[in-house]
């Protein structure tokens, strides 16, 4: 494992990078890594929300590596914010290289996220406690 740098927030999402995933030169599609970043997003915020929760906007979002197919994509998330209805989390993506025994950082990003309510409009999240 790479020693200089390291994921913060929790691990939330483990996936194989397939080629079903990839474009011609075995690069994986950015847009396949952020809905892995979404689905981790939505798994953490739907735990603290105690609920349905759905994504209301993605800022500060860059990509800086390349995930190959056979990476694992490592998704941590960590809540930054919580709003009356909604959950702010920095949300970083990981590639483990096995075959390089590495831990690459690929992108990060900020997510936002709304409690829904079962009528689908926003609802208070709950305190914590």
């Amino acid at each position: 494992m790479n020693e200089t740098a390291k994921p913060s927030g929790e691990l939330t999402l483990r996936t194989l990078a397939m080629p079903a995933d990839a474009n011609a030169a075995g690069d994986i599609f950015g847009g396949w890594v952020m809905a892995q970043m979404d689905l981790a997003s939505g798994i953490r915020a739907g735990e603290r929300a105690q609920g349905r929760v759905v994504t209301a906007g993605v800022k500060e979002m860059a990509f800086e590596l390349p995930v190959k197919i056979g990476d694992t994509l490592n998704v941590y998330t960590e809540i930054t914010r919580v709003g009356r209805t909604s959950i702010t989390l920095n949300v970083e993506a990981w590639a483990h290289r096995a075959r390089h025994r590495v831990l690459e950082k690929v992108t990060a990003g900020t997510f936002v996220m709304v409690a829904l309510d079962d009528d689908g409009k926003p609802t208070p999240v709950p305190t914590e406690g």
